[in-house]
Formats: structure tokens, sequence, C-alpha cells
């Protein structure tokens, strides 16, 4: 692949998942070197007069009024990493770190940073050589930004920590570099604490979940289009005048996605004049649901793509690159403060409870021969001697109920740090933690609502549904086969789960 060249202005979220998962390579560009050099200058020059300036000639924190200058400066860089290293528990995946390191080098390269070109370049190497840290994902309260994870990248940068070893382990950071053929970083003033002051860990989580919920949406319409079809519900309720009488912008498109999805469809024609009025919520109101998941989703990107492309250390150095005097403005702020992402990260984890709940109770429908219109009990060949459906429905109930336990949001949270100065905090990892294990609930919630549509399906034949909706069907049964009688099914959920999480199924709107 091309390069990608970060300037810290224009990156996307699309590129974020190029280099996260297909290790798409990465430098800095030339025109946002000079501003990076141009901030540089300015922190030599206060180093250089020993003047007073907070995180590059003090301590930090509650310890920002302790002095450092001289041969302190490199000592104090070199313990801020090793002292903010604290993070526990599970490691955030190679995608995430390798997102995590991205969206850092990118928001230092704005050049408000006061960091030397070099840092960029070497966070860069480490992308494009596949070199990635063991950054554990517990340990940020989301101010000052995600210090502990981001703590972890800098280890390496200077060769310690530990490194992914490409097997599962783990591996020492020095070892790791060396193998690369990458040289440790000597930190010089500022540099450490530009390098762990930052949201980049949580924006990095939200946005990768970010990029798993638009397809998850876009599957939502589809799996649900085969649960309506196989319910044989109308297609009435989506239609058009209905949603410009209400034009929030998910909801038009979703009725759009479903009347698409829909037509064609034999099942459809075959009870048209039917004497049932109208659908259940759970049909019936898929435009208004799922479109508000898509609003939300649509709201969460916009965020995310203005945090990707800030500057979010502190403190920040406004210099003009073009001018020959060193003088600028250093300046304290909390531009590192989480709450804008950790927001939008319990926003989202709460939107897609409500697509896993309204996709388990299409599931319950289509198994209960009480609302099943004809469909065999829990969609059971011989139902009876086999159970089919009973239990898949158990366990979306199970993911559905756990969901909205982890909807709870974590940004309504604080806790005071370090010695009462960092006072007020957002929680925004561990909204980005638990939005992390909802997408996984999501998306398994929707594979067994898929798998048991193909069956409902295949159970109205001779009657198919729509051309669209048949793609889909063969997406399921690519991979698992109609229930002829009762067997073990969860490796086919796992299996149609990383059909939806491919886009397969969403490939059906397009």
């Amino acid at each position: 692949m091309n390069a990608l060249h970060i300037n810290g202005n224009d990156l996307t979220l699309e590129d974020v998942r190029e280099v996260a998962f297909e290790r798409r390579p990465v430098l800095l560009a030339p025109d946002a070197r000079e501003q990076v050099n141009a901030a540089r200058d300015v922190v030599d020059a206060l180093v250089a007069d020993n003047q007073v300036s907070y995180a590059i000639t003090t301590g930090v924190g509650k310890l920002s009024d302790v002095r450092i200058a001289g041969d302190q400066i490199r000592e104090l860089q070199i313990n801020l990493v090793r002292s903010h290293a604290v993070g526990v528990g599970e490691p955030l995946s190679i995608a995430e770190t390798r997102a995590m390191m991205l969206l850092r080098a990118n928001s230092l390269s704005k050049g408000f940073s006061g960091v030397r070109g070099g840092v960029v370049d070497t966070i860069c190497e480490l992308l494009t050589r596949g070199v990635t840290p063991w950054v554990p994902s517990q340990g940020s309260v989301g101010a000052s930004g995600d210090l502990a994870p981001l703590a972890h990248l800098a280890l390496l940068l200077v060769g310690e920590g530990e490194c992914h070893d490409g097997k599962g382990g783990r591996t020492a950071g020095a070892v790791a570099l060396k193998a690369a053929g990458i040289k440790p970083l000597v930190l010089e003033a500022k540099e450490a604490v530009s390098l762990i002051n930052g949201t980049q860990a949580m924006l990095a989580v939200g946005t990768l979940s970010l990029l798993a919920a638009e397809i998850l949406v876009d599957s939502a319409d589809v799996i649900g289009a085969m649960a309506c079809d196989a319910l044989k519900g109308t297609d009435a309720a989506f239609d058009e005048r209905i949603h410009r009488a209400r034009p929030h912008t998910g909801q038009i498109a979703t009725a759009a996605n479903l009347r698409k999805l829909l037509e064609g469809s034999a099942i459809r024609e075959s009870h048209r004049d039917c004497a049932r009025v109208q659908d259940a919520y759970s049909l019936r109101c898929m435009p208004q649901v799922h479109g508000a998941v898509r609003d939300t989703l649509a709201h969460c990107r916009s965020v995310f793509e203005t945090e990707t492309n800030s500057a979010v250390d502190n403190p920040l150095v406004f210099r003009d690159p073009k001018s020959q005097n060193v003088d600028a403005d250093v300046i304290s702020g909390g531009n590192f403060h989480g709450e804008p992402v950790a927001f939008v990260l319990d926003f989202l984890g709460i939107a897609l409870s409500a697509l896993a709940g309204i996709s388990e109770r299409r599931l319950e429908r289509m198994v209960n021969p009480a609302l099943s219109e004809g469909l065999p009990p829990f969609l059971a060949p011989g139902a009876g001697l086999n159970s089919g459906f009973m239990m898949p429905q158990v366990t979306a109930a199970a993911l559905v109920s756990e969901n909205k336990v982890l909807a709870h949001p974590a940004s309504v949270d604080s806790i005071t740090t370090s010695g009462n100065k960092e006072d007020f905090v957002s929680m925004g990892m561990g909204a980005a933690i638990k939005l992390k294990k909802i997408v996984e609930n999501t998306r398994n919630t929707m594979a067994i609502e898929a798998m048991a549509a193909a069956q409902a399906l295949d159970l109205l034949a001779p009657l198919k549904t729509s051309k669209r909706l048949q793609r889909a069907h063969a997406a399921i049964r690519a991979v698992s086969p109609a229930l002829e009688k009762d067997r073990v099914m969860y490796q086919d959920f796992a299996r149609i789960a990383d059909v939806i999480a491919a886009g397969k199924l969403a490939e059906a709107l397009r």
C-alpha cells in the first residue's frame, strides 16, 4: 500500500483502519515536520534560558511546583515514562494498539506539542515495521488523558517495556527494536509528557468499535428484513411518506433499505391481502430504532473525526512556523480531558444495546409458536424430539441482558487523582472497554437471529424471498447448513458472526 503521510489535520477513520489491520506504512508529512520543528525550537529556547514552564522545566500534576533544570531534564523524561507505565489487565489487541500509536503520532504531528520530529518518525517506523508494544488495557481514568496506556507505548520508544511477539505472547522491547533495526530514543525536555498526555487509547478502541458498529447497523437492516419476510410482515410501515413526515436521517435511510431489501419477495406477495392490520414493533419500528442507531453512529463519527485531528497535549506551544523569532505562547490547558470522547463511547454502547435488543425480540417471534405465523415451534423439524432454536434464543437473551448492564454510562463517574489536582476525570477508557464487549455481544445476537431467519425462510419453501435477501441467505448457508435435526450450533454462530463482521450480509444493500 502507498504510505500514509500524516500531518495532524486530515487523518480519516478509514486511514486508522488500514494502519490498524492492513499495516499501511506511515510517514510524517514534510509540511507537518516544519510545524513540529518550529514548536521544538520554542521548547529548546525555554530550556536554554532556564525559564519556568510547566512539564518543561517543572514536574507534572501535583508536583508542578517542583523546579527541574539542567541534567535533571532528561532524567525527568525517563522517570515520567517508567512511573506512569502502571497498566494492568488484558492487553489491547494489536489492531487497537496500532490505532493508538497512529492517533498519537498524528496528534503530535500538528506541531503544538514541542517534540522533535524524530519522536514522530520513530512511532511511524514502529508501525511500518510491525513492532507493537504490549499495552495493558486497564489503568486509565481518561484524564490527564490515557496516561498509563500511552506510557507503555513510550516505554518501547526508549527501549524498555514489552512487545507482542506475533504468536500471542510477548518479548522484551529492546529485543524487538534491535530485531527491527530501530534505535531507541533518548527523550528530551517535554517529550515524555507529550507522549503520555492524550486520549488516544480510548479513541483507538472507540474508533475500531465504531467501524464495526457501522457494519452491524447495515447488517441489522438485512437480517431484520429477512426476519420480517419470514414472519410474513408487511412493508407498508416502510413507506417513504411515513418517514418523510418525521425526517430523521437514519430513519429515512433504514426505511429505504428495508423497501429495497423486500422488493420482489414472493413471500410478501403471498399474504398481501391478509387480515392482519399491522406488525409488532420489532418489525414495524425497525426504521425508527435502527435509524436512531444510525444517527447515533453519525454523531459519534463526527466527534471521533474531530478528536483524531486534535492537539490533546498539555501544555501546547503556539508559534508561527514562518517566523524567525522563537518567542511563542506556551499555554497550559485541559485538551487531554477525555469527556467529549467518553460521552459518545457511552452513547454508542447504549445504541448498540438497543440494536441487539430489537434483534432478540425478532428472534423470539420467529421461535415462539404463539407469534411465528405458522412456523414450527422453535423452527425445529419434528419439534419435541428436536428443540431447534429454543436455546439459541436463551443465549441471545443472556447477551442482551448483559448489554443492559454494560450500557450504564461510565462517563457519569469521576474519582479524584494526583493529590486532588486532577479532581474530575472522564472515565473514557472504561467506557471504551465496555463498548468492545457490547459490540461483540451485539454481533453474536445478530448472528443467532440471522441463522434463525435463514432457517425460517427455508421452512417457507417453495415461496422465495427477494433476490437481495436470497444473497444474504446464501452467505449464511455458505458457513451454516440448514438445521435438519438438533446439532451443536455454537460454531455456526461464530462463523456467521465472522460473516457479519466482514460485511458480507451488508453487501445485500449494495
